[in-house]
């Protein structure tokens, strides 16, 4: 999938997205689940299409035991989260059809609570960023991504631009410690929301000093993968990012969800570079989220499937049973 424009964070330049479509058939229904593998967490097309052929044996008895597939799946490979992802969409999917109804019907959830979405506006130069941030003024959030040697004048330039939008700075975990701390100091007159990932991750203490001297809430995005990484975080930041592509499903990022709560921690439900397919799995879910970042989709040149519309930030769930979404032909 080509994106519409180049699409650039601290750690690199995207213009290309190469993902993958899974379908699942049972009898006379059939689901779908999107795979992006991302080789910052350890995958490729390759690597993914390879698990692929490895789990699918396994995948053919008893479908709609969606819990008994996850733990099968866990067993049988450590890592591929993106294509365990794409597997679970395309079960809880398979199920929503069966059952003739949205998935987020299935869970109890009423749609019409999900959170707005943020945009993002691309590492660029702060002229470029800020007139894209003037392009997106119906819009209410914009994530700013950060990590140059100039970051104090893209927010200055945004925010000129972007006067009554709600901001996130994403930092892509581009900072020091030290740096994270000033930059904060310096963004707190421009009234952000968050700032996301500050630092690499492995260094909890760190985020933990960050949030302890910073007058903004600090998110964990690449900090917090699966799981297991939450409760170590419960005293470092004020909030986590929740991707498919990372924590290996829509049933692990429900079970997230909870977790973070219970933790008193906020979430935030986002996403890489997807199609509506994987937006859609994910947005069944926004309704128990705080905040939402789920524009892969609209970075696109062209979307391959049609399925939760976004409008100026709302977003509008499919009725449809399962996940609601319709390929392309």
């Amino acid at each position: 999938m080509r994106l519409a424009e180049p699409f650039r964070i601290s750690r690199g330049t995207q213009t290309l997205a190469q993902n993958i479509l899974v379908t699942i058939r049972d009898g006379d229904i059939f689901g779908v689940g999107e795979c992006a593998p991302k080789s910052y967490y350890g995958e490729t097309v390759g690597s993914a299409m390879a698990a692929i052929a490895t789990l699918t044996p396994h995948i053919t008895t008893a479908p709609l035991y969606i819990d008994d597939i996850d733990q099968q799946m866990e067993q049988i490979l450590r890592f591929n989260p993106s294509v365990k992802a794409a597997i679970n969409s395309a079960l809880l999917d398979l199920l929503g059809k069966r059952l003739g109804a949205p998935l987020y019907t299935l869970w109890g959830l009423n749609p019409l609570r999900a959170p707005q979405t943020s945009i993002t506006v691309p590492l660029n130069t702060p002229a470029e960023m800020a007139r894209r941030s003037a392009q997106l003024q119906n819009w209410p959030i914009l994530k700013i991504k950060v990590g140059a040697e100039n970051d104090l004048e893209i927010i200055q330039a945004v925010r000129a631009a972007a006067p009554n939008a709600l901001l996130r700075v994403d930092a892509n975990a581009a900072w020091t410690v030290s740096q994270a701390v000033t930059m904060c100091e310096k963004f707190a007159k421009y009234n952000i929301e968050l700032v996301e990932q500050p630092i690499p991750p492995g260094n909890n203490a760190g985020l933990r000093y960050i949030r302890e001297h910073s007058p903004i809430p600090i998110f964990a995005d690449e900090s917090c993968v699966t799981i297991q990484d939450i409760p170590a975080l419960a005293e470092a930041v004020d909030g986590i990012n929740i991707k498919l592509m990372k924590c290996g499903g829509l049933s692990h990022a429900v079970k997230m969800i909870h977790t973070a709560h219970a933790l008193h921690m906020q979430v935030m439900l986002g996403c890489m570079i997807e199609s509506s397919l994987a937006i859609t799995a994910m947005a069944h879910a926004a309704p128990l989220a705080d905040k939402i970042d789920l524009d892969g989709a609209l970075l696109l040149a062209e979307d391959p499937f049609k399925g939760c519309v976004i409008q100026q930030g709302t977003l509008n769930l499919p009725d449809k049973p399962g996940l609601g979404v319709v390929q392309y032909t």
